[in-house]
C-alpha cells in the first residue's frame, strides 16, 4: 500500500532551516580551509602562492580584516613599503583594534621614510604599554629616530636617552643620540654620551669629533682641537676628519698646519667642497695666491652660491690686477650676501684704484654702517648674559630621565 505523506507548513519550513543551517557551516568550513591553506603557504616561504590564496578570501570576504593585513605582510617582507600600507589601512579601516596592526603599519611607514606617519602610529601605541617591556623598548626606538629623520632633533633626544638607558652597549644608538644633542645645541648631552661611547669603543673617530664639536660650540677651542687631533690618531680616514682638525687651526690662525689637514682630506676625499674652499683661503692667508686661484675657480664652478669662495677669489683676482674679474667677484658676493662687510670694504678699495671715487665712498659708507650695526647687535647679546660665577650659581642641575 503507498503511503503518501503531507509535509504541514510547519514541518516545511523547519527542513528549509536545517538546509540553510547546513549549508552555513559548510561554507564557513570552506573559508576556514581557505585560511588555513593561505597561513600555510605564507609561512612556507610560498609568497606569491600565499599572495593569490590571501587575494582569493579578501575578494570572497571584503569585509573580512585578515586577509588584508597578511597581504600587507607579504609586501613588507619584499620592501614593498607602499604597496603594505595601502593593505594594511584597508585592514585598520575594517578593525583598528587587531592586534599588531597598528605597530605593522607604523614600521612600514618607518620603513618608507613616511616619519610623521609613524609617529602618529606609534606614539599612542606607546602609552599602551609597560615601560620595562621589550615592544617598549622597540616604539620608542623607532620614535626617536622618525623625530630625528625629520630633523626634529631636539623632540628626537629624550626618546633616544630613554631607549640608550635601557641598551646601554648599543653603540649606534648612543652615537645617534649624540648627534640629536649636538644638532639640538644641547652640548653638555653629546659630552654625556661621548664618555659612554669612548667606554665602549676607545677608538671611536666619531665620537672625538662630536666632542669636538661640542666643545668649539662651548667656545673652548684648545679641549675641541684635542678632541678632533685624537679622532685624527684613530681613524685618518673618517670622514671630514681632517677637515675638522683643519677648520679648529684656521680659526687659530695655525694656516700652515691648517692647509695639511685641508690637503689630506682631499687625499681621503678629492672631492670635498669646503676643504678646496678652507685650503684656498690658508693658501691666501700665507701669500700663495697661484695655489689657491684653481681651488676656488672650482669651487665656485661646483657650487655658484657660495659667497666665501667668490670673495677668496675676488682677493686673488685684486691682487693679480685682474680689475674687471675681481669687480664681477665682489658683486656676486653682494649678490648673495649683502651684509658682507669685508665685501663691500674690498669692493670699495678696487673702486677706489680704478679712480671711481663716488663707488668707492658708497661702498666704505655701507661698509661702515654693517660694522656699526654688528658693534650694536653684540653689546645686545652680551648685556643679556650674566656674569660667569652668577650664572654657574644659577644653573639648577638637569631632572633625571623617567
Amino acid at each position: 500500500m503507498e503511503i503518501k505523506v503531507r509535509l504541514i507548513p510547519e514541518c516545511r519550513r523547519s527542513v528549509y532551516l536545517a538546509l540553510i543551517l547546513a549549508g552555513c557551516a559548510l561554507f564557513a568550513l570552506s573559508q576556514s580551509d581557505q585560511r588555513q591553506v593561505a597561513f600555510s603557504l605564507e609561512q612556507q616561504g610560498k609568497v606569491a602562492e600565499a599572495e593569490a590564496a590571501w587575494r582569493a578570501l579578501s575578494t570572497a570576504h571584503p569585509s573580512n580584516p585578515e586577509p588584508f593585513a597578511h597581504l600587507g605582510l607579504l609586501e613588507a617582507r619584499q620592501e614593498h613599503y607602499t604597496e603594505a600600507i595601502a593593505f594594511y589601512r584597508k585592514a585598520m579601516a575594517l578593525n583598528p583594534a587587531m592586534p599588531r596592526l597598528r605597530y605593522n603599519l607604523g614600521l612600514a611607514y618607518f620603513k618608507a621614510g613616511e616619519y610623521k606617519d609613524t609617529i602618529l602610529q606609534l606614539r599612542p601605541l606607546l602609552k599602551t604599554q609597560p615601560p620595562s617591556s621589550d615592544e617598549a623598548q622597540q616604539l620608542t626606538v623607532l620614535l626617536g629616530m622618525s623625530h630625528f629623520g625629520l630633523g626634529e632633533y631636539a623632540a628626537a633626544a629624550p626618546y633616544l636617552k630613554k631607549a640608550a638607558d635601557r641598551d646601554t652597549q648599543n653603540l649606534p644608538l648612543l652615537l645617534t643620540l649624540a648627534h640629536s644633542c649636538l644638532l639640538s645645541k644641547q652640548y653638555q648631552c653629546v659630552l654625556d654620551e661621548f664618555h659612554r661611547i669612548i667606554a665602549l669603543n676607545p677608538d671611536s673617530a666619531e665620537a672625538h669629533m662630536l666632542a669636538g664639536e661640542a666643545l668649539d660650540e662651548m667656545k673652548e677651542t684648545i679641549n675641541a682641537t684635542r678632541e678632533f687631533r685624537a679622532a685624527v690618531q684613530a681613524n685618518p680616514k673618517e670622514p671630514n676628519v681632517h677637515f675638522g682638525l683643519g677648520y679648529m687651526l684656521w680659526k687659530q690662525g695655525q694656516n700652515q698646519e691648517a692647509a695639511q689637514e685641508f690637503q689630506a682630506e682631499l687625499g681621503n676625499f678629492p672631492e670635498h667642497g669646503l676643504a678646496m674652499l678652507y685650503l684656498a683661503d690658508s693658501d691666501i692667508k700665507m701669500n700663495q695666491l697661484e695655489d689657491a686661484r684653481p681651488l676656488l675657480e672650482k669651487v665656485v664652478k661646483i657650487n655658484p652660491t657660495n659667497s666665501m669662495g667668490h670673495l677668496d677669489l675676488g682677493i686673488v683676482y685684486t691682487k693679480a690686477g685682474q680689475r674687471e674679474d675681481a669687480l664681477r667677484e665682489l658683486k656676486t658676493v653682494i649678490a648673495l650676501k649683502p651684509d658682507d662687510v669685508s665685501a663691500h670694504w674690498r669692493l670699495g678699495l678696487l673702486y677706489q684704484s680704478m679712480g671711481k671715487t663716488v663707488e668707492a665712498k658708497t661702498e666704505f659708507d655701507k661698509s661702515k654702517r654693517l660694522n656699526e650695526t654688528a658693534d650694536e647687535d653684540l653689546i645686545k647679546v652680551l648685556s643679556k648674559m650674566p656674569l660667569r660665577d652668577n650664572a654657574s650659581q644659577s644653573v639648577a642641575p638637569a631632572p633625571a630621565n623617567k
